[in-house]
């Protein structure tokens, strides 16, 4: 079930448990291994979410994103057999993504094109972190779907609400109010609206190359081939 945006007036500790903590190492193990492959083809690959914070559920992903352009076959190589790959674009006027889909509930997630500074703030907001921090069991600042800021702490982690205290949210995470204002906006309307769904999503077949089908939507649809111009400096 969907997390909802709440409403919180007031601090909040959250204690871990022990099984929380196996689990959460167990978590960053196999995330640590997936990064540290992909840093031989790419820069910079992050896990970001909850792994990345801490605040970690038995159903929780590994999330990881790598914020600039790559040969999706190199990264193929060092991840093996896939469960299922994808493309997704949240709106006509956002980066067109990559998802790769492996075992263990791991998600890797990479652009086809430029992201913008909005986009990378994104997971940012939502927490990210490195090999180096995953390797000396750091923990960092992100908020969740909830809206509710987490805060690590040595036993667990501290609860604040982000809706109305944005512009305190926003310097803590070092992002723009933009990113804030953004996610309030999308996750209070999913809450009053239902799943709002995205743009575009398209599975790949195993024949199929990210690039080929990338090539071939902006080929067929006039808004994503306006989006990478502009990313492009072409418009």
């Amino acid at each position: 079930m969907a997390k909802k945006p709440e409403m919180l007036h007031d601090l909040r500790q959250v204690q871990y448990d022990q099984d929380h903590w196996n689990h959460l190492s167990a978590l960053r193990t196999n995330a640590l291994e997936i990064v540290n492959s992909i840093k031989s083809i790419a820069v910079n690959p992050y896990v970001y979410g909850s792994v990345a914070r801490g605040d970690i559920s038995k159903s929780s992903d590994i999330d990881i994103i790598v914020p600039r352009q790559v040969s999706s076959y190199k990264l193929e190589l060092v991840l093996g057999h896939p469960l299922k790959r994808e493309l997704v674009q949240a709106t006509p006027s956002m980066v067109l993504k990559g998802h790769i889909h492996l075992p263990e509930n791991i998600v890797v997630t990479f652009p086809l094109f430029k992201m913008m500074s909005r986009e990378e703030e994104f997971y940012r907001w939502g927490g990210i972190i490195d090999n180096i921090g995953l390797e000396n069991n750091v923990r960092v600042l992100g908020v969740d779907k909830r809206l509710i800021l987490i805060e690590p702490t040595d036993d667990g982690h501290s609860e604040y609400g982000v809706i109305g205290h944005e512009s305190e949210i926003v310097k803590r995470l070092d992002v723009s109010i933009g990113i804030a204002e953004e996610r309030v906006r999308v996750l209070s309307r999913r809450d009053s609206v239902g799943r709002t769904g995205v743009y575009l999503t398209r599975t790949l077949n195993e024949d199929e190359s990210f690039e080929e089908v990338a090539k071939k939507l902006q080929d067929s649809d006039p808004a994503l081939r306006r989006t990478i111009e502009r990313r492009e400096g072409k418009r």
